[in-house]
């Protein structure tokens, strides 16, 4: 008997090891979606419940009235939401603020507030949930709005609009299209498609304008690249950049605020000239890229990522629904999920963690005009 309970409280310590470490990564998600609204289109934001370990989709709940929210955001204590609204006659474009209960994906308006820009495709918020920051494209953009603590919206509290032009057709001003902060949450990068510019910025929440130029105030790309969105590494030491008018990937070491170009890969074959790259994302783990790219290709395109260098070496690619603007990898790394914002389908491939390759699943979602997918953790 003594033998037995020896064996017992030594084997404890390793059983509850282990199931601390298998309770530390979450299975269930909520998956918020976000898209275009209005005739043969969405109806707001919609919320599915996720099994990462069998890559179903449940319908959970749907958020109607919310027009176009494109983009959408998540606060890192999970209890809110922000979308950026797109005028569909071109007007002034809103950002929305909702409280969010992850348990049933139900979502309630908070408040509205006039963006400050035409056209809103991208917002972020800071790592205390103090600013959201939304990009304009048409309006060549950026502008910050501060946040309540009861997760409404203030007014703009700061405009950083852009000049300038590149050599594409596309490319006769400035197209905000994305924002991204460091890892620390000082440093600050817009990216703009019409003017090939990464620009740069420090940031402090303290003060009422909290953007101010670095030095250098930007990095340039190759002419006519138009950048696109921007993902770190797990390890931040590296910066990819989608390049969508050439349909490439960049990419950066990272120290200090500062980026350093390494190399530039093409996502097609060359001669590909429908400009349609979209989004970029990396697997948990760090060992894969992947990248989306519409025109004719309707394509995600995998790489595997040399960490020493974070250069890219091209694998495969995949055909998914048609316009993939914006896809996801669920937090677990199983699953990548690439919505066709055209195709009115989100098809879910699982991943093999070794080789990063993807199998197409019987598992999808029937939800037109899809742009953008965010994950909550369901605790």
């Amino acid at each position: 008997m003594k033998k037995l309970l020896l064996v017992v409280s030594l084997l404890l310590p390793l059983l509850g090891f282990s199931q601390k470490k298998n309770m530390s990564q979450p299975k269930t998600y909520d998956l918020l979606l976000g898209g275009y609204t209005g005739a043969n289109s969405g109806k707001g934001i919609a919320v599915y419940r996720f099994n990462a370990e069998t890559g179903k989709a449940t319908f959970l709940n749907q958020l109607e009235g919310i027009d176009n929210p494109d983009f959408l955001a998540v606060s890192n204590n999970h209890k809110f939401v922000y979308a950026c609204n797109v005028d569909p006659k071109g007007g002034e474009g809103q950002v929305s603020a909702f409280k969010f209960d992850y348990l049933t994906g139900k979502l309630e308006l908070i408040n509205k507030q006039p963006g400050g820009g035409t056209n809103p495709v991208h917002l972020i918020l800071d790592k205390d949930n103090k600013n959201v920051f939304v990009s304009f494209y048409s309006s060549g953009s950026l502008t910050v709005l501060p946040v309540n603590k009861d997760g409404s919206l203030g007014a703009v509290s700061q405009t950083l609009q852009y000049t300038g032009s590149g050599p594409h057709k596309n490319q006769k001003g400035p197209h905000v299209h994305s924002s991204i902060f460091s890892d620390d949450g000082t440093k600050f990068m817009v990216a703009d498609l019409g003017t090939d510019k990464i620009n740069l910025y420090n940031y402090d929440a303290a003060k009422a304008q909290p953007l101010t130029p670095a030095d250098p105030a930007f990095e340039m790309t190759a002419p006519g690249d138009g950048p696109r969105h921007m993902e770190f590494s797990p390890d931040k030491k590296f910066l990819y950049v989608i390049q969508e008018l050439s349909a490439t990937v960049r990419v950066y070491s990272y120290d200090k605020g500062k980026p350093t170009f390494v190399q530039t890969i093409n996502m097609m074959s060359q001669g590909y000239d429908k400009n349609g790259a979209a989004d970029v994302h990396l697997s948990p783990d760090g060992n894969f890229l992947y990248a989306s790219v519409r025109g004719t290709a309707d394509k995600i395109v995998l790489y595997a990522v040399d960490k020493p260098s974070g250069k890219l070496t091209f694998i495969e690619r995949y055909d998914v629904s048609k316009a993939p603007r914006g896809f996801t990898i669920d937090p677990t790394g199983n699953f990548l999920l690439s919505a066709g914002q055209e195709g009115n389908t989100i098809n879910i491939f699982k991943i093999d963690k070794t080789t990063g390759k993807l199998t197409l699943t019987d598992n999808k979602i029937e939800i037109p005009q899809i742009t953008c997918l965010k994950w909550v953790a369901v605790k």
